[in-house]
């Protein structure tokens, strides 16, 4: 699968290396591409670089890992060109770095599913990897099971089992929580928040049903 990460910091890095590994083309990308060669030659012959523009073109999956205040402005440059595309976001509001936009997220309490998916109309959205700490997705990554949970949600069920199937290549257990508006469940300050949980254990915690088990 070709997956362009839009953002390759510190989720979307680790992350984009997970998957080459896994056997995906992975094409990182950035405001400033050059910088991204040594993250490149570090994840193989499966990773590229390009600008945003060349990530848009190139990928049938996309992961947008930039600051959550960055999003609405990002949405109305580029969002059209994802309309119909299954769109991994994982941003979390922070008032002390994304100022209003975060502020107006938290007071809403619609959480971060609602919002996310106001300011990237069209997109088959996926709210997914926003609850695990970075250095944990690169330190936890394919152990011994159980594995880290990784929740989802998504109003489109097909994006959500694509989306699934990402998180296991990447070492993970994916956690289907529901629709979008379900992702307050794991927002920034909930308690399965940044918790290394595994995903039987955000399972309970979320009152979900084992893996494998019907609801």
């Amino acid at each position: 699968m070709k997956i362009a990460i839009i953002g390759s910091g510190r989720i979307g890095g680790v992350l984009g290396k997970l998957w080459t590994e896994a056997g995906h083309q992975v094409r990182f990308s950035s405001r400033h591409p050059d910088s991204l060669d040594r993250l490149v030659a570090e994840s193989g012959p499966n990773a590229s670089r390009g600008s945003i523009e060349h990530a848009l073109a190139f990928g049938e999956v996309f992961l947008i890992s930039i600051p959550y205040g960055s999003l609405p402005a990002f949405g109305d440059r580029y969002g059209s060109q994802l309309s119909g595309k299954i769109v991994m976001e994982t941003g979390n509001p922070y008032p002390e770095r994304d100022g209003e936009v975060a502020k107006q997220v938290l007071d809403s309490g619609l959480g971060t599913g609602h919002w996310s998916a106001l300011w990237l109309p069209g997109a088959r959205l996926v709210r997914a990897f926003n609850s695990v700490w970075d250095r944990t997705l690169a330190r936890e990554a394919h152990r011994t099971p159980p594995r880290v949970g990784v929740p989802l949600a998504a109003d489109d069920s097909g994006a959500a089992e694509i989306a699934a199937g990402l998180v296991r290549d990447a070492g993970f257990d994916p956690v289907l929580v529901g629709p979008l508006s379900r992702a307050r469940e794991f927002d920034v300050g909930t308690p399965v928040y940044n918790t290394n949980m595994s995903g039987p254990e955000v399972r309970r915690a979320l009152r979900l049903p084992e893996a494998g088990m019907a609801s």
